[in-house]
């Protein structure tokens, strides 16, 4: 056996290894954010994680449910992500503030980003007690009292509106990625149009 026929044979004895419930979040995790939750259905999750509907429902209650731990997950990984690039520069809010800016131009809408995972998903989620549904409000909720605070840390003149508009710029970035591929589009200029809000905000202020 070539060593990178090895190489895949062990891959593929490690997934299988992995308890059911991780390969069925881990599958599910995958085919939502790149195909979309609707498009979806338990068996092509059940067949990506090769395990069955049934053991699907032995450990998740309902595609619901196992959408919603899902989108927890993301936020999760984003609130860690935002820490890891603000941790560094606390005490400065306005640094913090630009850093995360700057990185999410880089990191957050790379040539692989489908877009905000939360944010494409309530898109789907027509139902006003859908249990993913809250945790997209608690998540954009958080992030826009973060951003807010951020703003007033920083001696902003308005900073629950800077911080709003700060939101809708982000918001707006993550949309127009996916539009306009390459590193020249709309959200290229992201940076720039924050800069431009905080010193009308700041003008005369200490930074």
């Amino acid at each position: 056996m070539s060593t990178a026929s090895t190489e895949k044979s062990a891959i593929k004895k490690s997934t299988s290894q992995k308890p059911a419930r991780d390969r069925i979040f881990n599958s599910a995790k995958e085919l939502f954010y790149l195909q979309g939750i609707r498009a979806v259905g338990v068996e092509g999750i059940a067949e990506h994680a090769g395990t069955t509907k049934m053991s699907l429902y032995r450990n998740f209650q309902s595609k619901d449910e196992l959408v919603a731990e899902c989108l927890r997950d993301h936020k999760r990984e984003f609130w860690a992500w935002w820490d890891s690039v603000i941790e560094p520069l606390a005490g400065d809010p306005k640094a913090q503030l630009l850093a995360l800016v700057d990185a999410f131009v880089t990191c957050e809408c790379d040539e692989h980003s489908r877009g905000c995972p939360l944010a494409n998903a309530i898109v789907e989620l027509h139902e006003p007690q859908h249990p993913g549904r809250a945790v997209i409000r608690d998540h954009k909720n958080e992030m826009r009292s973060r951003l807010r605070g951020l703003c007033h840390a920083m001696g902003a003149a308005d900073a629950d509106r800077l911080g709003d508009s700060l939101m809708l710029l982000i918001e707006g970035a993550y949309v127009c990625q996916l539009v306009f591929r390459g590193g020249d589009g709309p959200t290229s200029t992201l940076p720039d149009a924050v800069r431009t809000l905080l010193d009308c905000q700041l003008e005369g202020r200490s930074a």
